[in-house]
């Protein structure tokens, strides 16, 4: 079935025109003024309105299970709630226990999935090491289309990389030309801080930033990049949220190595003070790893974003609802760490960005899909509105207005970490491989409809920087030069 999006303006990455745009099946498959509607197509008025490309969610969390119990967003529902806020894909986390095979761990992750409303793909987790995992990793990039490997610093005791993980697992992942993925926290302080501030008698909510200050962030951002330096690997880092992390990529960047950066549109909005509240249920809801900062983070974020050092934004969405965060009532390094915002991420960055003038609209979909989609290997197919492009589409009312609140988003968690944000600038229609999902406040997406979506590797991107990195690295001395 066709469908002609007519009289809207047309937003990409690089430019901005009043056009129609035609799509056939799942394709787009004309741009350009005054376009005819095929006979029996579905027409859609966006004048007044932009037309651009769904938004793409790199860091998801659906129905993890984490700290004793599972994410309360299946890939149903979070998918869904996702279209319902203009975003037409996510990439979310494989990630398996210590010593499970990760190819069990990702065919387990992709059966979850099949119940998607929208486009998917994962990232898949290194969580320890020996020649099982480096042929795992071969495996997934060559035959499933997985082209990033994510590894986190911090949880001791469960799923923390040393340094010794990270050297193997970079290393592995240059010889694929796969792109390798940090949660920077420095795991081993953040544990000692834990144990401190519990013998100290602090176990509420309010424990939680101070167990994971900036400093721990910044360390593990540099140190992560310095390995990746040394091995010549390119380097993404997830939810940064603090300037001495920030400071880390943009020095890295300054010196010419191949560092991104990502930051959650939590991190821009929500500070710190949410942890002092005395309502045990709400400062827990904010609970999440890194932890919301101070204004003065926030604002270094935002420049981040606006001068190019932050590339992509994210939401980290991984809902626990109050039962399940009560757990750590008593302990608050026993509360689930997650929150949401697959819904919300768009509109709160339109709102907050473009209209404050920190961001301009080709620059929010910069940040929003199609920086996500260059870095992953997912573009044009994904991230733009051209001929040949998945339609994958948002019509964005730049007036209209909406306040955030649980009572009524589509996200399966009873907490919002936006309540109360009135936002201009919403969806008005979400088209996901040229179906309309979304119209009006009406939700139409169909469980199962979302497709798997293969990221190839970067072989000829990686044998560029190789020839660079011999180019430049020094040739060993002999005995016999060193003498002349």
């Amino acid at each position: 079935m066709a469908l002609l999006i007519r009289g809207g303006t047309v937003v990409t990455a690089e430019t901005t025109v009043r056009a129609d745009v035609l799509c056939d099946g799942d394709k787009i498959i004309a741009v350009g003024p005054d376009l005819e509607a095929p006979a029996g197509a579905d027409i859609i008025d966006a004048g007044g309105q932009y037309v651009m490309p769904g938004g793409i969610d790199p860091h998801t969390h659906m129905e993890l299970p984490f700290m004793g119990t599972v994410a309360s967003e299946d890939f149903y529902t979070g998918t869904a709630a996702g279209a319902a806020g203009g975003t037409t894909m996510i990439i979310d986390f494989v990630i398996p226990s210590p010593q499970q095979s990760l190819m069990e761990a990702y065919k387990t992750w992709r059966g979850w999935a099949e119940k998607a409303a929208t486009d998917y793909s994962f990232h898949v987790a290194v969580t320890w090491w020996d020649d099982s995992v480096a042929r795992d990793m071969g495996t997934l990039v060559q035959d499933h289309g997985v082209n990033s490997f994510k590894h986190f610093m911090a949880y001791k005791n469960a799923i923390m990389c040393e340094d010794e993980v990270l050297v193997n697992s970079f290393t592995r992942a240059w010889e694929l030309g796969a792109l390798c993925t940090v949660h920077a926290e420095n795991g081993e302080l953040v544990y000692h801080l834990q144990k401190k501030l519990i013998a100290q008698g602090i176990t509420g909510p309010e424990g939680h930033p101070l167990s994971r200050p900036p400093e721990v962030e910044g360390e593990a951002a540099n140190r992560a990049i310095r390995i990746a330096q040394v091995l010549g690997v390119p380097l993404y880092i997830v939810h940064v949220s603090c300037k001495e992390a920030l400071e880390a990529i943009s020095r890295a960047r300054a010196e010419g190595q191949r560092v991104y950066g990502e930051v959650l549109a939590g991190h821009l909005v929500v500070d710190e003070s949410v942890y002092r509240s005395t309502d045990f249920e709400f400062a827990a809801a904010h609970v999440m790893s890194p932890p919301f900062r101070s204004k003065e983070h926030q604002s270094a974020l935002w420049r981040g974003l606006q001068s190019g050092n932050l590339q992509t934004t994210a939401t980290d969405h991984c809902c626990f609802c109050a039962p399940q965060k009560a757990a750590g009532r008593n302990d608050f390094t026993k509360i689930p760490n997650g929150t949401g915002g697959v819904e919300d991420r768009m509109m709160v960055l339109w709102d907050q960005g473009v209209n404050t003038g920190r961001l301009t609209p080709n620059e929010f979909v910069k940040v929003t899909s199609a920086n996500t989609a260059q870095i992953f290997n997912l573009y044009p197919r994904k991230g733009t509105v051209a001929v040949g492009a998945d339609a994958d589409i948002v019509v964005w009312d730049p007036k209209g207005t909406k306040t955030i609140s649980a009572k009524t988003h589509h996200q399966n968690v009873d907490f919002n970490i936006f309540e109360g944000m009135t936002v201009t600038g919403i969806p008005s229609h979400t088209i996901a491989a040229g179906k309309l999902v979304y119209a009006k406040g009406e939700l139409r997406t169909v469980r199962g409809a979302g497709r798997y979506v293969n990221r190839p590797a970067f072989p000829s991107y990686f044998e560029a920087l190789k020839l660079v990195k011999d180019i430049n690295t020094p040739k060993p001395v002999t005995r016999a030069a060193a003498a002349e």
